[in-house]
């Protein structure tokens, strides 16, 4: 016991040795209280000193890319402060003296690979005498190799940032507060082991097991671009991964770790460090701003308002009419109904998110055409769905753009409602003709056990053309350039597994067709009441499924709430036949030599509630109750966050009534994905938006039919969550 009240002490000294100098002159306190430095990132990804944590927050929407290497592992991840007072954090460990698996012939030279999600929570704000205090799980749901829990006190001295913490498992293997030193218990009988097939939340062993106080300080010298870090660590070593998978020790000469870091600039730092006594690790850090992120736009110039009387009876060029409110305002693919003082235009709006830009550009447009009209309407639509319905009430539009009055507003003028479509026939009609588009096209995984980063990159053509005002036909082309699928040896079953393999052939489909058809559908779309839609398709649906099947939303303009239903019945596509489909369950696999089962028809489909509410309106949550492609049925869970720029980041989880074991590595379904508006980044305005998506692990259980429209996304403006206007312009 005396060593661990000396050890305690020992620690206390460190955060705190400068802080009792720099409070020592009262004409200084006011200065010091103050906080210099700028929270950066650590070892494992999110806020921290060196190895470990502290008890500081990022700037809301912060997101940081880092990488650190030493002899003994590599950490890579992705960090982003989701609110002010929530840290999250992805991470990747490779150990580079051990291989993932022991069979050569499946894992080759790939490292044995380590996923771990982190959560950090702020308690407590920092103030003139209270710490910044947060509480964090490491690891959540992971292989038990970093898991960890932690509480950690953060306080601000001018240039100095110190912080004592209190940590468990991982963290809290030096058992200086509770456990001891001796490596036959060094985990205080902690369960360092994992659920199921791994993934899986394990509450029971939160906060148990050894304990130990960590501290460090961090100075933020004279020189901006350097800071440093020094650290007293919680964690000894003696039972780390990397020494009891080798069987070496991961020796530990000094539990002060030393650390500089230089600030490239706002969006990078170089860090390097000296570790455990005895090991030098260098890292990197890149970040931006979610909140902050936005572009110079180069836009179309706004048209002045031309106030000449004689205009009043010339005839308008209803083709120019066509083309400026496409290329000046994005509403595409117009009808244009003039009818006494009341012009009405239904399009698809296509270039700005952020609809007051478009009414602006818009009502210009239609001012100068049309000067003795008293009422523009904007109909818009999306796949011929009309969604809403903006009022432009000409005169107040005139004195907006003219400023004839004090704060004028565009959006004084206007007015969003349900809409309704003219039953008369259009004075102009943008010809039915065929859209057609090519796009790169790029879809990878990461932490597998055959190679870390998979990928195929190529090019997706696709065409369509409407038949009627509520019929499509269309169809994409992929062409797979450059892939590494090949490395793709899931066999079934690995691991006791024995599902249809949904999901899991998607090498066949990557690797050996290097053109394929992925979609060849016919969809039928329409509004059936106020706040109805449905779709119904056949066809091709994606490029592992063909079938039948269809949709209802039921949407009120502006509501919180919506509700829908698809139901499908699909058949596998045979990877060995361009439009062919298994006929028969079971099949042989030449390359595996093993039997496996293939999906020959299921109904599948969800009933999904959408709710975007308006108490805390950056955030959307979508659940959903069905049946998967597998035959499973579960519910899967969708939480997203946007951001002021608009960049969206979501989480998503699908939980089945399969066990673990029949599932596999990965236990249930879950994954991430960044939305980035292209608007954000780009210099000229555009909806359109880049996604990046990650899932640790292809399985089959829990998985989803790719459809290629959905009406909750199609149905946005009633509602925007993808369009919602940047605060950040």
């Amino acid at each position: 016991m005396s060593n661990v009240k000396q050890n305690v002490s020992y620690l206390f000294v460190i955060p705190f040795m400068f802080s009792s100098v720099l409070v020592s002159e009262k004409a200084l306190s006011d200065e010091l209280s103050k906080q210099k430095v700028t929270p950066s990132q650590y070892d494992f990804g999110g806020v921290g000193l060196i190895q470990m944590p502290t008890g500081r927050m990022a700037a809301e929407g912060e997101f940081s890319v880092n990488a650190t290497f030493n002899e003994d592992y590599y950490h890579g991840a992705l960090s982003i402060q989701l609110f002010p007072w929530l840290e999250t954090t992805i991470r990747y460990t490779q150990v580079p003296d051990v291989l993932y698996s022991n069979d050569p012939n499946f894992s080759g030279d790939t490292y044995y690979t380590d996923k771990g999600i982190d959560v950090k929570l702020r308690l407590l704000e920092e103030s003139y005498w209270i710490p910044e205090t947060s509480i964090g799980v490491r690891d959540i749901g992971g292989t038990g190799l970093f898991d960890s829990e932690y509480i950690a006190m953060t306080k601000g001295f001018g240039p100095f940032d110190a912080t004592i913490g209190f940590g468990w498992g991982y963290i809290g293997n030096r058992g200086n507060l509770t456990g001891t030193n001796k490596s036959s218990s060094v985990d205080c009988n902690r369960n360092t082991g994992y659920k199921g097939k791994g993934g899986n939340v394990d509450f029971e062993r939160w906060f148990k097991g050894c304990s130990a106080v960590f501290a460090g300080i961090e100075y933020q010298t004279p020189w901006d671009p350097l800071r440093i870090k020094v650290e007293y660590d919680g964690n000894d070593y003696k039972s780390d991964f990397a020494a009891l998978r080798t069987g070496n020790e991961l020796k530990q000469s000094s539990p002060i770790n030393y650390g500089l870091l230089y600030k490239v600039s706002n969006w990078g730092d170089f860090k390097l460090s000296y570790e455990r006594g005895n090991t030098w690790t260098l890292g990197f850090s890149l970040a931006t701003n979610f909140n902050t992120l936005k572009s110079n736009w180069r836009d179309t110039p706004k048209q002045a308002i031309e106030d000449k009387p004689d205009m009043a009876d010339r005839k308008v060029d209803l083709p120019e009419l066509n083309k400026q409110l496409a290329y000046d305002a994005g509403y595409k693919g117009a009808k244009i109904y003039i009818k006494n003082d009341e012009v009405t235009v239904v399009a698809t709006q296509t270039k700005y998110r952020d609809r007051k830009y478009a009414h602006n550009q818009a009502g210009r447009i239609l001012v100068n055409q049309f000067p003795s009209a008293k009422t523009f309407k904007i109909i818009e639509n999306t796949a011929r769905l009309p969604t809403t319905e903006t009022d432009i009430d000409a005169h107040k539009f005139k004195d907006a753009v003219q400023h004839n009055y004090i704060n004028a507003n565009i959006e004084d003028s206007t007015k969003v409602i349900e809409p309704t479509l003219p039953s008369e026939k259009p004075d102009w009609e943008t010809p039915d003709q065929w859209n057609y588009g090519f796009a790169p096209k790029l879809d990878q995984s990461f932490g597998g056990s055959e190679n870390f980063y998979l990928f195929n990159f190529g090019i997706n053509g696709s065409a369509g053309r409407w038949l009627t005002d509520n019929i499509e036909v269309s169809s994409s082309i992929y062409i797979n350039l450059f892939d590494n699928y090949d490395q793709f040896k899931y066999k079934t079953p690995p691991d006791g597994t024995d599902l249809k393999r949904v999901r899991t052939l998607v090498r066949q489909y990557v690797s050996d067709n290097p053109v394929r058809v992925d979609n060849l559908q016919l969809t039928w779309l329409d509004k059936l009441s106020e706040n109805i839609y449905a779709q119904a398709y056949v066809g091709y649906l994606e490029m592992m499924f063909g079938g039948v099947g269809g949709e209802v939303l039921y949407r009120p303009m502006n509501s919180e709430w919506a509700f829908g239903v698809d139901a499908n019945y699909v058949k596998q596509r045979d990877p060995d036949n361009l439009f062919g489909l298994f006929d028969q369950e079971v099949n042989f696999d030449p390359d595996s030599g093993r039997f496996y089962r293939a999906q020959t028809g299921t109904f599948t489909g969800h009933a999904s509630v959408y709710y975007q509410p308006n108490w805390f309106d950056d955030v959307l949550l979508k659940v959903s109750y069905g049946q998967y492609l597998a035959e499973d049925r579960g519910v899967t869970v969708d939480f997203s966050k946007q951001f002021k720029s608009g960049v969206i980041v979501g989480a998503f989880a699908s939980k089945t009534d399969l066990s673990a074991d029949q599932f596999g590595e990965g236990s249930f379904t879950k994954g991430f994905y960044i939305s980035i508006p292209f608007d954000a980044i780009l210099p000229t305005p555009v909806t359109n938006r880049g996604n990046l998506a990650w899932q640790p692990l292809t399985r089959d259980g829990g998985q989803k039919l790719g459809r290629k429209f959905e009406l909750y996304g199609g149905t946005d403006a009633r509602a925007p969550w993808l369009n919602k206007p940047s605060t950040t312009k």
